[in-house]
């Protein structure tokens, strides 16, 4: 069953319809080709509002779709804790990939970090339209994880930027391949609760410098492991949020 996302102003629970409006109008209409009495999920991709509603489509305009409201429940795909993740700003589109993953595996919001050994270069108006970008491919992957909130990818920031940035977090990790065994890794993930904010910390292709690692730890970062091979950036933030993802999720 598709998934949409709509302003809370377009919900009608009195009279038990919701209006969708803009892109999605056209991808449910021309690209899906659905009809009147096909069902669709929707919700309003706010973090506050886990509600999903069930829904049967009633019409579809040239502006606008309408759809009933059948039924209506708390969504409970999210994850109980919120992870942040720092991501180094990779060569090429290869955020754009880490973005898609982390959304699917439950990550709560993005912050591309510009490092002392990140290569990419972004001037103001670049950096923007590549966060328009990237919050597109948030939302796509939403949408296709079922997930009931929309991930913010924010605009990179320098390393200071991202420091205070994590002060306010309860935890900080730090894949780094001076961290001890894997046996002590299991035991700093197995520490992290629901309803806390955790920051995740993913370096660049050259890896963090070792000043950065001790500005992480004077925060309180936990230095952990992911494994005795050596992984890309890319890679490393999908892996360890499948490793948070595998503690946290429940079977409700």
């Amino acid at each position: 069953m598709y998934r949409f996302f709509t302003e809370p102003s377009n919900i009608n629970t009195q009279e038990g319809m919701i209006r969708i409006v803009g892109d999605d109008v056209n991808h449910i209409r021309n690209v899906l080709r659905m009809k009147k009495g096909e069902q669709i999920l929707l919700c309003t991709g706010q973090e506050n509002d886990p509600v999903e509603y069930l829904c049967e489509i009633d019409e579809t305009g040239s502006e606008e779709v309408t759809a009933r409201i059948l039924d209506l429940q708390k969504n409970a795909r999210e994850l109980p804790a919120d992870l942040y993740l720092f991501q180094a700003l990779p060569k090429g589109d290869r955020l754009e990939t880490v973005i898609q993953k982390c959304v699917e595996l439950g990550v709560h919001e993005i912050i591309p970090v510009i490092t002392a050994r990140t290569i990419v270069k972004l001037d103001e108006k670049r950096a923007a339209k590549k966060t328009d970008r990237w919050n597109s491919i948030s939302l796509a992957a939403a949408k296709q994880s079922k997930r009931s909130f929309i991930p913010a990818v924010q605009t990179p920031v320098k390393w200071n930027g991202a420091l205070e940035i994590a002060s306010g977090l309860d935890k900080i990790l730090v894949p780094y391949e001076n961290a001890k065994g894997i046996a002590y890794t299991r035991k700093v993930i197995e520490e992290v609760r629901p309803g806390e904010k955790v920051g995740i910390f993913i370096g660049p292709e050259g890896g963090f410098e070792e000043k950065e690692i001790e500005q992480l730890q004077a925060l309180g970062a936990e230095s952990i492991t992911l494994g005795h091979r050596i992984l890309r950036t890319d890679t490393a933030s999908p892996a360890i949020l499948a490793m948070l993802m595998l503690h946290l999720e429940s079977d409700e």
